[in-house]
């Protein structure tokens, strides 16, 4: 008797409802032969769309800590991918860099994913696990195409890029808003403390799944945490753009607890975009000395400078308790 051939497993191979066979992929860890493993460096993962102005300040950090960078464009019209591409040639390091297009549209965080299967190549979650089965390494990092590392988080990073690899441990990274004026000009936000993972082995067991308002990556129990320290990024919001074009909406994230960052977010960048920022709970506007970029500014000399602690807690948003 013949049999049905068996369901594609997830754990080995991520396959989609559109039928899409291009965009199909097969993890990285099933195509090994027995008893061997992925090579024991990290990849960092970029899914980037029209992120041309802030990858030359986010890439070159990245280089020097990273052994591998993949770069996953989304339909960017600003010539992201070209400017990849250039700023990695220009260090030298061509060949470790995986340009990658995903055509599709993707579902903006909110209701719009909510409502969008994991399995369609429209969802977050299947983008992210296509944009991560192009890592061949035995550790990732979710890099977003605006995070910049701080001189002292590039220091640490590079460390932790050779010591992670085979280890079942999650990495959280602190990133601090840095809401950019002009090039001499921005905005750093002291008042919320924020760290996401952003570290995970590659394996079966860190896939990404579909939560509510995002994605999602799971890790198991066993797995150990580590934290950098405050003041190894920050992430650039340019004040003459739209930040929040991957949002359904703002009152996507009005009332959860899951996004009072996001909130917080919100209304800084509408008050400082209109020149509010003066008795903003902590901001701080930063100048940069002539013929500095301000993001160069912040990252090589003013956070690694800066008296710690860096955010101060007190003026954070409360949160909800169920009544």
């Amino acid at each position: 008797m013949s049999r049905a051939p068996a369901a594609p497993d997830a754990r080995s191979r991520l396959v989609n409802r559109e039928g899409r066979d291009d965009f199909a992929a097969t993890w990285p860890w099933a195509e090994l032969p027995d008893h061997q493993r992925l090579p024991q460096a990290t990849t960092a993962v970029l899914r980037v769309k029209n992120e041309a102005r802030s990858l030359p300040f986010v890439l070159p950090p990245l280089v020097r800590s990273c052994q591998a960078i993949v770069v996953v464009d989304n339909g960017s019209d600003d010539g992201t991918p070209e400017v990849a591409a250039e700023v990695v040639e220009e260090l030298g390091a061509g060949d470790r860099l995986t340009v990658t297009d995903y055509p599709f549209a993707v579902s903006r965080c909110g209701p719009e994913h909510l409502h969008t299967p994991a399995d369609s190549v429209h969802s977050l979650t299947y983008f992210y696990n296509w944009a991560f089965s192009h890592a061949r390494t035995a550790y990732s990092l979710k890099w977003d195409g605006d995070m910049v590392l701080t001189s002292d988080g590039e220091e640490l990073l590079r460390d932790l890029a050779w010591q992670l690899p085979g280890r079942d441990v999650v990495l959280s990274v602190p990133r601090h808003s840095l809401y950019v004026e002009s090039e001499r000009v921005g905005y750093l936000d002291l008042g919320f403390a924020n760290a996401e993972p952003y570290g995970y082995p590659m394996g079966p067991d860190y896939l990404h799944v579909k939560a509510f308002e995002w994605e999602l990556r799971l890790y198991p129990d066993s797995a150990r945490h580590l934290r950098l320290p405050e003041g190894s990024s920050v992430e650039l919001k340019w004040l003459d753009s739209d930040e929040f074009a991957h949002w359904t909406s703002p009152e996507a994230f009005a009332e959860s607890a899951r996004t009072r960052r996001k909130r917080r977010e919100y209304h800084l960048f509408t008050d400082l975009a209109a020149g509010r920022w003066e008795g903003q709970p902590g901001i701080i506007r930063v100048e940069a000395p002539a013929g500095v970029h301000v993001v160069d500014h912040v990252t090589r000399t003013w956070l690694p400078q800066a008296p710690r602690p860096l955010v101060d807690r007190s003026i954070e948003e409360p949160r909800r308790t169920a009544s």
